[in-house]
């Protein structure tokens, strides 16, 4: 990881100030806590809500699924079940979408890490509920991949801004386009952009 914060601040000095104030990037450094299943569940379960509700949330529904988050154990909940556990019909909709897509194949999770950061978008995206954010973080926080530059995110913005001391938030497209100066570590860029909103 030291290799690749030399290579950032080489192709943008104006990182060296939060590479040095920070501590080095975790990505990829550590095994996911949980499956693929099970963290594209809580990814569903925490949108737009606070970590603490998002956390209360999650205890509901696992206590329905005795215990655990699985595709058996989430398609045995009806929808009424789930929506008494504090849950939108949306995210209802899209827990249940992905427990069949997985116990019907049509998302194989045992070779989706094997599969290009396109390919498992192109697969999570047909759930409901799933959308280009939740890709991204699934990318970068469970699988660890380090090319993903993930420009909808508004605090990565923010950071990118506040790094290059600018007083107007830059643009997702522009972003996008100054992203290819990093390619291979875009996901650690992004880290570090999100270190910069934290650390103020």
């Amino acid at each position: 990881m030291v290799a690749i914060t030399k290579k950032i601040i080489k192709a943008d000095p104006a990182f060296k100030p939060i590479i040095k104030n920070s501590p080095l990037c975790t990505i990829g450094q550590k095994r996911p806590k949980h499956g693929h299943f099970e963290t594209l569940v809580e990814s569903i379960l925490s949108q737009l809500i606070s970590t603490k509700a998002a956390d209360t949330i999650t205890a509901r529904v696992r206590e329905l699924g005795k215990g655990e988050l699985t595709p058996e154990s989430l398609s045995r909940l009806s929808h009424e079940k789930l929506r008494s556990a504090g849950l939108t019909n949306v995210k209802t909709r899209a827990i249940t979408e992905l427990a069949e897509a997985s116990l019907l194949g049509q998302i194989n999770f045992k070779s989706l890490s094997r599969l290009s950061n396109e390919e498992i978008s192109k697969e999570l995206i047909k759930i409901t509920g799933i959308g280009r954010w939740t890709v991204e973080m699934f990318l970068i926080f469970h699988l660890g991949r380090l090319d993903v530059w993930p420009v909808g995110d508004l605090a990565v913005r923010k950071g990118w801004q506040m790094v290059h001391g600018k007083k107007t938030e830059i643009e997702a497209k522009k972003l996008d386009l100054l992203g290819e100066t990093f390619d291979g570590f875009q996901s650690v860029v992004a880290w570090y952009c999100w270190r910069a909103t934290d650390t103020k």
